[in-house]
């Protein structure tokens, strides 16, 4: 089995939807997110702009090959809000992202069954409404090396297309670069063979 060295995410926030059911009102909301600093941050500036709502309700997955998600109720009952838009995050197959669908009560209760869809349907509808791209999980390497070593190192990452993240090149090099997870097993040992010269992974 081939190992995925690619994961789906949004590239921009979305544009808010509006879903309406029984006079409720449900504003769906995507954001591209990596650190749960982000999140805090985008779920105040929601709360912030919506004054009147009466719930929050949101979830999010960050990572690749380690991964951490969670789905939030916020007030409504459990699991007919959270997991409903977490749901839609794996179906659409996306990380590093947070859904926050915003509700403003419209008078009429929709009972755990109604939620359940109305969140779903919301989520879906904002997910839908995402630029998703698909980006490659790259592994770093750190290369150190003598000065006179310098052209050896550079043909490889030239020939094998390496991204190189940093460099410092006075006379002990130092160079991070960062492949695809595919090729990382193979690039690092071809550095390892090399002579005077030191790779570790990041």
């Amino acid at each position: 089995m081939i190992e995925k060295d690619t994961y789906k995410t949004i590239v921009n926030p979305t544009a808010e939807i509006l879903f309406k059911e029984k006079n409720s009102k449900f504003f769906g909301y995507a954001f591209p997110v990596a650190t749960e600093e982000e999140i805090k941050n985008h779920l105040e500036i929601l709360r912030k702009q919506h004054h009147g709502a009466v719930h929050f309700c949101y979830a999010y997955q960050l990572g690749t090959e380690k991964v951490t998600f969670r789905a939030n109720d916020d007030g409504e009952p459990s699991n007919s809000a959270g997991m409903p838009i977490y749901g839609q995050i794996q179906s659409f197959g996306l990380t590093n992202i947070l859904v926050v669908i915003v509700r403003f009560f419209g008078g009429v209760k929709l009972g755990v069954g109604g939620l359940i869809t109305a969140y779903k349907t919301a989520a879906q509808m904002t997910l839908e409404n995402a630029e998703i791209i698909e980006k490659t999980i790259d592994i770093h390497f750190q290369v150190n090396f003598d000065y006179k070593n310098m052209n050896k190192v550079m043909r490889v990452i030239k020939e094998k297309n390496l991204d190189i993240i940093s460099q410092n090149l006075t006379e002990n090099c130092q160079i991070e670069m960062a492949t695809r997870k595919k090729n990382a097993e193979n690039i690092f040992d071809i550095f390892a063979a090399m002579f005077e010269i030191e790779i570790k992974k990041l």
